[in-house]
């Protein structure tokens, strides 16, 4: 390990959280940062975690840069952001523009500045709704599904790669993290930091606060568990749409590879998921979780579709995988109990925050 002083910005939500824990684990010698605002509900029952696992700490805020100034960092994981998709639709943008963009500016201004290399965390929701919704897909019984033979390059059965068309409109959430994205290629060819670009689709498993918004497999399963009515919305209300959703854990291995060498895969953009191996629609997600905790629940049928929703996206994880040999190992099933225990045995502590 060459690095020394490592800084994860969002460090106390679901992601950051993890991966410092992770990484402090395998690098006991490495001084792992964990920057967070608290903002997000939850985030505060990670800091017992974070302080048993031996990773610091700082109370701060990516929108400000002077909470950033820590000295002597040579790596900055970039795990901070406003993560919902309908962030600013119905409200002000100011908070998600300030966080994901000037947050991101920030970052990158402290990684020049400390000559600290980057991995960055983008998203799957760089690429624009219009042209993903165009793709073809067929229906079955139970899902949506993508056709191998596709109008756009980029494009397949196996999902999107990273040479899809960028198109046009993405939601705000998606056009923040793509500036971002722009604007640390930039930097990284101006001031020679070394950077690492993933755009990660749904993630989840343990200590993540799902919402409606954001962290749909945990939502879907407490709602079941605290027997909460739920709504297919969209797409004639069949709950047909499909996700490909990675456990955290497997978002660790793919980090820690890049972090071993850092040089190989310095300058590239990988999209990271389960793809089509690890993948749900709403309604085989309800059937997992009628079998897991034995209830069923009320779902509505919304046949409207929502501002910014997608039929189907599937991460095509091709290049990342022959670049590293990388391969998700933790399937629906195995995801999903974990998720589904935890629940369980943090009932009481988790009952207000998931309902």
């Amino acid at each position: 390990m060459k690095y020394k002083k490592i800084l994860i910005t969002g460090g106390a939500g679901f992601v950051g959280s993890n991966l410092g824990l992770r990484l402090k684990e395998h690098y006991p010698n490495v001084e792992i940062i964990a920057l967070d605002n608290l903002l997000r509900r939850g985030s505060e029952l990670n800091l017992p975690r974070l302080k048993e696992g031996g990773v610091k700490f700082v109370h701060g805020d990516v929108r400000n840069k002077e909470d950033l100034n820590i000295i002597g960092i040579d790596l900055l994981i970039e795990c901070s952001a406003e993560p919902s998709v309908m962030a600013g639709v119905d409200s002000s943008p100011e908070y998600l523009l300030n966080t994901n963009l000037i947050g991101a500016i920030n970052c990158f201004e402290q990684a020049r500045k400390t000559g600290a290399d980057i991995i960055f965390l983008s998203t799957s929701r760089v690429y624009p709704i219009n042209e993903v919704n165009s793709l073809k897909y067929k229906e079955t019984e139970t899902r949506f599904e993508l056709l191998d033979s596709q109008v756009f390059p980029g494009a397949s059965g196996k999902g999107i790669a990273e040479d899809f068309p960028l198109g046009k409109v993405r939601s705000l959430y998606g056009a923040t993290k793509l500036c971002s994205e722009f604007l640390l290629q930039e930097y990284r060819e101006n001031y020679k930091i070394k950077a690492v670009i993933n755009r990660f689709g749904v993630i989840t498993g343990l200590w993540q606060m799902g919402k409606v918004d954001q962290g749909v497999v945990v939502l879907w399963l407490s709602r079941h568990v605290f027997k909460i009515p739920l709504s297919y919305i969209g797409y004639g209300g069949s709950g047909k749409q499909v996700r490909d959703f990675i456990h955290v854990d497997d978002v660790f291995e793919a980090i820690k590879l890049e972090i071993a060498e850092i040089e190989k895969y310095d300058g590239e953009i990988f999209n990271i998921g389960g793809g089509r191996e690890i993948s749900v629609s709403l309604k085989e997600l309800t059937a997992f979780c009628q079998e897991l905790t034995g209830n069923q629940v009320e779902i509505k049928e919304v046949k409207e579709d929502r501002t910014g929703d997608i039929r189907i996206y599937l991460s095509d994880s091709t290049k990342f995988q022959k670049a590293s040999g990388w391969q998700p190992k933790k399937d629906s099933q195995t995801t999903l109990a974990e998720v589904y225990s935890w629940i369980k045995n943090n009932q009481l502590q988790l009952e207000k925050i998931l309902t």
